[in-house]
């Protein structure tokens, strides 16, 4: 899917790739957040004006959601990934978390998850709340897996599982590694088998 943009006087188009622009504004906003990152410098680095920009998403938030939504299409989906290899609740938990310690730690100069760090704190609402809707459906998606086998208990193992990861997300953008998200994931997993077998 392309746009154009009018660039002079002369009338001369210049395209761009908008699924490019995308992927490029969802690698700026992973490593930055939100609010780091503006209008003129995203315009720069698509290669755009502001009345393309604006064309083609309507406002930075209109970019931002795109982005959240490419990146839990992708590997990101760390939760979906891991029940589509099959097995056990427990084990599938314990393997999302895993595969958060292998997916959060820093790689060219990006941490965490986008979806839970991309707009913490920022002062834009609408990015926010798009933000918390992403990460609220995938606690739901937890929750509703859980709820399968521990309906009653679903909500507070959701939430343990959330919460684990919200820490594990942080705590890559702060620096710690794999060998060491890695250890955390496996005493969370333990943690959670315990819960499991305890009584309500």
């Amino acid at each position: 899917m392309t746009a154009t943009e009018n660039s002079g006087a002369r009338g001369r188009r210049r395209s761009f790739d908008v699924d490019e622009a995308v992927e490029t504004a969802m690698r700026l906003f992973h490593a930055r957040g939100y609010d780091a990152v503006g209008v003129a410098e995203l315009g720069a680095e698509l290669g755009i004006k502001p009345p393309s920009f604006y064309a083609a998403f309507g406002s930075k938030a209109g970019l931002f959601e795109r982005a959240l939504k490419r990146y839990a299409a992708g590997e990101a989906n760390i939760f979906a990934r891991a029940q589509a290899e099959g097995g056990g609740m427990a084990e599938v938990i314990e393997r999302t978390l895993l595969l958060a310690a292998r997916l959060y730690p820093e790689r060219d100069g990006v941490a965490g998850c986008l979806v839970l760090d991309g707009a913490r704190n920022s002062a834009d609402p609408e990015a926010s709340a798009l933000a918390r809707t992403m990460s609220k459906a995938g606690v739901s998606a937890i929750r509703d897996f859980i709820a399968t086998e521990q309906p009653e208990r679903a909500d507070a193992l959701a939430d343990f599982v959330a919460i684990t990861m919200k820490g594990m997300s942080a705590a890559a953008r702060d620096g710690m590694g794999e060998e060491a998200l890695t250890v955390v994931a496996r005493m969370a997993g333990r943690a959670f088998r315990r819960e499991l077998a305890a009584e309500g």
